[in-house]
């Protein structure tokens, strides 16, 4: 499939060695105490993490999230000075259209794993095989298989453009579809300002925001959602003040520790999720681990906050002055961390062609709600085949 010789397939294998340092230092964790009051109030809870910690130490079988990932055909390219890791999966189906599906933070690759295949092969889920896809999943620069150390950190922006030059000039698709949350919907939003002769169409679960400062409200629906925004980020966006300000010093601390990495990690996945506080409800351990794993093996979780950074001090991740008008799909998800009216959505998307509002779900809904997403996905794109 990929046939450019600048690409070359890849297989993941983490050494033996790393496997073993990792349940050493899983075994000589210091633990802190439980702060007074329910459990989960002031941040990730220490009986539950004690128990994810002896699961990770003694039963977590990191080989078998390792072959599934190598089930999907891997390779790397260097872009823009850095080694570009993707998954290259072809559709089943008479004309499969390209799409580039983009993660977030705290996400990686393994978000879209329940995914894929229902858009890829739609017909072995009950689907149209005329429906299908053939995607294309970067792990997003600085991140996971992305990310070498020293490497240099890049915003946003730029993450759109090389995944705008991987679809294009290695992968040949002239014309291609996105898909993306969290700082995959901005990436994809980016790809359709800058790229729109090549872009068929932007799909999000997330509206991104242009810069991090809240506007004045215009309608009673946009003071609403100004309200929860700001109550958002008083009650829970300290994650992002430090990530986009002091990401060294985190980084220090998530990279040393398995333990700090995975309830740094583990708190916004129970936070951000449809799950009424029971995190296990929507996400098995084994879900919650093959991600944080990933980061751990990797050693990307300090490159991982930069887009924060290139955020907080001024870097847009859409391009100053343009607007999205290519067509727009959205699904909203109940338990999104932000979920802003059409109003302000159509400030920078010109050309809104769905919009959906979703009885289950939260801010990883390519995990948490697959099968609907994938749905919506299919539904907004068939009107552009």
């Amino acid at each position: 499939m990929d046939t450019n010789s600048s690409v070359r397939p890849f297989t993941l294998h983490v050494p033996d060695a790393d496997i073993e340092d990792l349940r050493a230092r899983l075994a000589r964790t210091r633990f802190p105490d439980q702060a007074p009051g329910e459990p989960w109030a002031y941040g990730t809870d220490l009986a539950w993490m004690q128990e994810l910690t002896d699961y990770w130490r003694d039963e977590f079988d990191w080989r078998k999230h390792e072959a599934a990932l190598n089930a999907y055909p891997q390779f790397t390219t260097a872009i823009s000075g850095i080694e570009l890791h993707y998954l290259h999966v072809a559709g089943k189906g008479p004309n499969p259209m390209p799409l580039v599906l983009s993660h977030g933070w705290p996400g990686s690759i393994f978000e879209f794993m329940e995914l894929i295949p229902r858009l890829t092969d739609p017909a072995s889920f009950g689907g149209d095989p005329a429906d299908a896809f053939t995607v294309v999943v970067p792990s997003l620069p600085g991140y996971g298989l992305s990310y070498t150390p020293h490497q240099r950190r890049i915003p946003v922006i730029d993450m759109a453009s090389m995944f705008a030059e991987l679809m294009t000039d290695v992968l040949g698709y002239e014309r291609f579809a996105t898909q993306g949350g969290d700082w995959g919907a901005s990436i994809s939003a980016s790809l359709g300002a800058s790229y729109p002769e090549n872009v068929i169409g932007v799909h999000v679960n997330l509206i991104p925001r242009r810069d991090p400062t809240i506007a004045a409200p215009t309608t009673p629906e946009e003071e609403t959602y100004y309200a929860e925004l700001a109550g958002w980020i008083q009650d829970e966006s300290a994650y992002s003040r430090l990530q986009g300000t002091k990401p060294q010093t985190l980084a220090f601390g998530l990279t040393d520790s398995p333990v700090g990495l995975a309830a740094w990690i583990a708190e916004k996945m129970r936070s951000w999720s449809d799950c009424d506080g029971d995190i296990e409800s929507v996400f098995t351990k084994d879900q919650i681990l093959a991600n944080v794993s990933l980061y751990w093996f990797t050693g990307a979780i300090g490159s991982s906050f930069w887009p924060y950074y290139a955020f907080a001090h001024g870097t847009a991740s859409i391009a100053e002055g343009r607007l999205v008008d290519v067509p727009m799909g959205y699904c909203e998800f109940p338990i999104e961390i932000m979920r802003p009216p059409r109003s302000i959505a159509a400030q920078l998307f010109t050309d809104i062609r769905r919009w959906t509002v979703m009885p289950r779900g939260g801010h990883f809904a390519a995990m948490e709600q697959p099968e609907a997403l994938a749905a919506e996905i299919r539904a907004f794109y068939n009107t552009l085949r």
